[in-house]
């Protein structure tokens, strides 16, 4: 929040989460409802213990590979930002949405693999791999410091995944291509600020940055936006390609974070030090609602978790299927009666 500016508050509630934003016009609540439940599986399946599965599995996974975290949320947004979360993501295939240019280098389908068989060990048929891949991403954020949110079950997996339908967006979007994406999927500029937290933890190949470091808008110099002498170390980190088969090293999003994968307001405080590593998330000090966003959730951690928690929830109902839509996988890479659509 600027000097001297009142502070005026918006509640934003969904199961007794509430976040005060200064100024900033965004949802309230969840989307309009959708068939989805608060323990969906305790109170209406054979399955009564599948969050306390999932969740033993992830704290496993965590232990061995704290990534796991960045891996599960770039996964979760991959799958529902896409034709919604509906798990077609896991599908495998020759032309499946894992394929598409987009969503090189996805991690954590191990993980769900695992997870998968062991639920369906206890209990087969019940739970989708959608609501796997939501909750155990919402596991892996509070193991890395990011709050325990509420995620509502009874999701179906989808049965197509197809890489044409991939139209994840650039790296170096900006800021307002990047909330009408996010407007277009039912989310506003609050989700898209909180959302970019994600980026707290994991890596990044250098490919998509080269353009920020070496040659912006075509213009042969390094993005102005960008701290020089930060430029300068990213530059060391990520030489220019100039052959064939040259190195694709991966670099930190958060140097802060780096190989201690933690969830902390320390994202926001480096875009406003203009040292961020994706050009999309520099975007954010670039309008008055998002660059009070940044401001407020670098300044105080707890805005931050209960604004993630609000917007993991409204992301987690993008276009799910519910009832006799779709079906549940006994493979996560597989449709049960044979190949993806």
């Amino acid at each position: 929040m600027r000097r001297g500016q009142k502070r005026v508050f918006f509640p934003l509630l969904a199961i007794a989460l509430c976040l005060c934003i200064a100024n900033v016009d965004a949802g309230t609540t969840l989307q309009p409802p959708v068939k989805l439940k608060w323990h969906h599986y305790r109170r209406d399946t054979t399955c009564k213990y599948a969050e306390e599965f999932v969740r033993h599995q992830v704290e496993l996974f965590w232990k061995e590979d704290r990534s796991i975290t960045a891996k599960l949320l770039r996964l979760l947004y991959s799958d529902c930002f896409v034709t919604g979360c509906d798990a077609s993501i896991l599908l495998d295939g020759p032309d499946s949405e894992k394929t598409a240019p987009q969503n090189w280098g996805l991690g954590g389908f191990v993980a769900i693999d695992k997870i998968k068989k062991v639920l369906e060990i206890r209990c087969p048929g019940v739970v989708s791999c959608a609501d796997i891949l939501n909750l155990a991403t919402r596991d892996a954020v509070h193991l890395a410091g990011g709050p325990a949110y509420p995620v509502f079950t009874g999701r179906r997996d989808g049965v197509i995944s197809k890489a044409a339908m991939v139209d994840l967006p650039s790296p170096s979007i900006s800021g307002g291509d990047a909330l009408a994406y996010f407007k277009s999927r039912g989310l506003d500029v609050l989700d898209l600020g909180t959302l970019l937290g994600a980026h707290s933890m994991g890596r990044t190949h250098c490919r998509y940055i080269l353009d920020r470091l070496y040659n912006f808008n075509n213009t042969g110099k390094p993005d102005p936006s960008m701290n020089k002498a930060f430029a300068d170390q990213m530059r060391k980190q990520c030489p220019q390609r100039t052959k064939k088969g040259q190195s694709d090293p991966l670099v930190f999003l958060n140097p802060e974070s780096s190989s201690k994968y933690t969830f902390t307001e320390s994202f926001y405080k480096r875009v406003l030090s203009y040292q961020s590593v994706l050009g999309v998330d520099q975007q954010l000090l670039f309008s008055n609602d998002t660059l009070q966003i940044t401001e407020e959730f670098a300044g105080g951690f707890e805005y931050l978790r209960r604004s993630f928690a609000l917007s993991m929830s409204r992301m987690g109902n993008i276009n799910v299927l519910t009832g006799n839509a779709g079906e549940i996988r006994q493979n996560c890479r597989y449709i049960n009666n044979g190949k993806p659509q």
